[in-house]
């Protein structure tokens, strides 16, 4: 599972020109769900993902997790982080998750969240979405639940 994570001051994602989620200061997520992924994965990503320490103490460091700042979460799929350029001129994905398990693993993913009691906003699965943000920092970072990177 892999996850590109950017911290937002806003963001908001359309489907079809409506708001399908919207959230203020927080992290956006895109989550790619590769071939062999279950639920290890989802609790190494989400734990990783609420307590990453990128939000700013009091003298300006980034000292303070999503969780302890009460960020929110935009939580957008994207089977494309599994896209393999290595070969031609065109991705593959085979290295994605069939969209069946990719779908119960990001349901997991938000759960997980919530949970947590973090604000959730998401996109919509296996939909052509815009994905508008504010980058803050700018701060955007990559997570591998293999710990490939």
């Amino acid at each position: 599972m892999r996850a590109v994570v950017q911290r937002v001051t806003r963001a908001r994602v359309t489907v079809d020109d409506e708001v399908a989620g919207e959230i203020g200061e927080g992290l956006v997520v895109l989550l790619g769900i590769g071939d062999g992924d279950g639920p290890e994965d989802v609790a190494y990503l989400v734990d990783r993902v609420a307590n990453l320490r990128i939000f700013p103490d009091d003298q300006g460091k980034m000292n303070v997790s999503t969780l302890d700042a009460g960020g929110a979460v935009l939580l957008v799929s994207q089977f494309t982080l599994y896209g393999d350029c290595r070969g031609g001129r065109r991705p593959s994905f085979t290295g994605a998750a069939s969209p069946n398990v990719a779908k119960r693993l990001y349901g997991a993913f938000t759960q997980e969240l919530e949970r947590l009691s973090l604000e959730v906003a998401t996109g919509e699965f296996g939909a052509m979405m815009m994905v508008s943000l504010d980058n803050w920092g700018p701060v955007t970072l990559l997570l591998d639940s293999n710990k490939s990177f």
